[in-house]
């Protein structure tokens, strides 16, 4: 949409606007929005993962699903409400984290340490 590609990401709007492009795979080519939006979710999947398994060992598996859910649903309110591109980062850590801790909770229940 026009109107997020302008408020979240002008560079790349301006790229789809350029009359010299006749592909339409090129126009939304930036590494940069590509690093930032889909490695944050993994890479606070891994670091959480290592936190929840402490918490799964001590809490439950219970409690650190409550708590998984609860990290997700933070996630899911800041990108449905973003205002700016940090929200938009932000809120997908939360997403993150809530993927990490339910991966350690679903290893934990298959090889309990």
């Amino acid at each position: 949409m026009d109107a997020y590609l302008i408020k979240f990401f002008p560079v790349v709007y301006r790229k789809t606007k350029d009359l010299g492009l006749d592909s339409h795979y090129c126009k939304y080519d930036n590494h940069g929005l590509q690093l930032l939006i889909t490695s944050s979710l993994y890479l606070a999947g891994l670091i959480s993962s290592f936190f929840a398994s402490y918490t799964t060992r001590n809490l439950g598996r219970r409690l650190t699903m409550l708590i998984a859910g609860i990290f997700f649903i933070i996630g899911v309110v800041l990108n449905a409400t973003t205002q700016n591109l940090a929200m938009l980062i932000i809120g997908r850590i939360f997403l993150g984290c809530g993927v990490g801790f339910a991966n350690q909770v679903q290893l934990h229940s298959i090889v309990p340490w």
